[in-house]
């Protein structure tokens, strides 16, 4: 199949489609005359990207994965490192979160001890 036609089975843009080969996601075969086609497997890939890029992973780190998952909801089968890329993914993940959570309290904090007219002398 044609890229346009995996972007209307996926629901994903040709221009993203393009991305993700650009990452090494995606490897279409060529025609002779240069145009990308795609296998029914291809259809999977795609699925299994935007799943695992829901999942907060980047495409670098997905790279490392795809060839561990199998099934359109990704299952991932034990392959070297894999636990170990996502421990530290999770563990990424939740320093990020400590940091917004962080920010969010200082802004509460900020926002309490702001001064603001009350409604009748905004007036």
């Amino acid at each position: 199949m044609r890229i346009g036609e995996l972007a209307r089975l996926t629901g994903v843009s040709t221009r993203l489609l393009r991305y993700y080969e650009e990452q090494g996601l995606l490897r279409p075969a060529r025609t002779t005359a240069g145009y990308r086609e795609y296998g029914e497997e291809d259809t999977v890939r795609v699925w299994q990207i935007r799943s695992l890029l829901a999942a907060g992973l980047s495409t670098r780190v997905i790279a490392e994965l795809l060839p561990c998952a199998t099934g359109p909801i990704p299952v991932l089968e034990a392959c070297p490192n894999l636990v170990a890329t996502l421990r530290g993914e999770l563990a990424d993940l939740d320093a990020r979160i400590d940091d917004l959570t962080r920010s969010r309290h200082a802004l509460s904090r900020y926002l309490a001890a702001t001064h603001q007219p009350s409604e009748h002398q905004a007036a």
